[in-house]
């Protein structure tokens, strides 16, 4: 991969974007993660407003951290970069106090885990609308083409996507030029919506040089009986992750009425 002739392609693609748009800039949620850190640079280099928004919820100590200090870098290097801390923590747990009892706990967490996305989505449209802005999302080709390893409407719920067209190892060459902080680089990748330190490979079953693999050869139209041992079991993840999150891959299905009937 040419690296900073890709850095300057969406650059210039998110400028002439949003020029076109007739919108100021962007908001963008940092997390600590890699996928966050290099879209927020990328958009800071666009020289249009871009306004951080740090979102925790009942936060990893790390996590918060890590983003705090990306921020702060950002800042001493764009001037055009401003932040905006919001705890959302209290707005979570309101929420729960509200909603009816389960049985079990463990019956909801996938659901509180998607639910503390979807709060996050709507501040930053909060912000985008107020400011004029676009939201920018993070989402990286492996998660958003390959496993759907996001949430609908949560950090799915972007007006443009810079780096999903990256692979995930491609995104970390990108962060190595960009010079994004090194505890940012060499942090395992999570998503942050647990509250504990679960990475995405603890979730997935898999590395993300692992599922790029997977999907190279999904596209070139191998079967899981083409391999075996750990190649295999791989690439099984991938195609039930691929198969389970296609709803969230494709348009919303709408319901044609037949002209008979109008």
């Amino acid at each position: 991969m040419q690296t900073e002739k890709v850095i300057d392609h969406i650059v210039g693609w998110l400028k002439d974007y949003a020029t076109k748009a007739n919108l100021k800039g962007f908001v963008i949620g940092i997390s600590g993660g890699i996928d966050s850190a290099v879209t927020s640079t990328l958009c800071a280099k666009t020289g249009l407003k871009l306004l951080c928004v740090e979102m925790p919820i009942h936060q990893a100590e790390s996590q918060e951290d890590r983003a705090s200090k990306h921020i702060e870098w950002l800042q001493s290097n764009f001037p055009n970069v401003s932040r905006q801390p919001v705890n959302l923590t209290p707005v979570f747990d309101n929420l729960l106090e509200v909603l009816p009892a389960v049985e079990s706990e463990e019956e909801r967490f996938m659901s509180l885990a998607n639910t503390r996305a979807r709060l996050r989505m709507t501040t930053l449209y909060y912000f985008a609308a107020l400011h004029g802005y676009l939201v920018a999302g993070t989402g990286n080709k492996v998660e958003d083409f390959g496993v759907g390893f996001y949430t609908k409407y949560g950090d799915g719920g972007v007006d443009l996507s810079p780096i999903a067209d990256l692979l995930k190892t491609e995104v970390y060459a990108i962060a190595k030029v960009l010079n994004i902080n090194n505890d940012i680089q060499i942090a395992a990748p999570t998503d942050g919506l647990w509250g504990d330190d679960r990475t995405d490979e603890d979730q997935i079953g898999a590395s993300y040089p692992e599922l790029e693999w997977a999907m190279k050869m999904n596209d070139d139209e191998k079967k899981e009986s083409d391999f075996s041992g750990r190649e295999k079991e791989v690439f099984k993840i991938f195609k039930k992750l691929n198969t389970a999150n296609q709803h969230k891959m494709n348009p919303i299905p709408i319901c044609i009425i037949p002209d008979v009937l109008k």
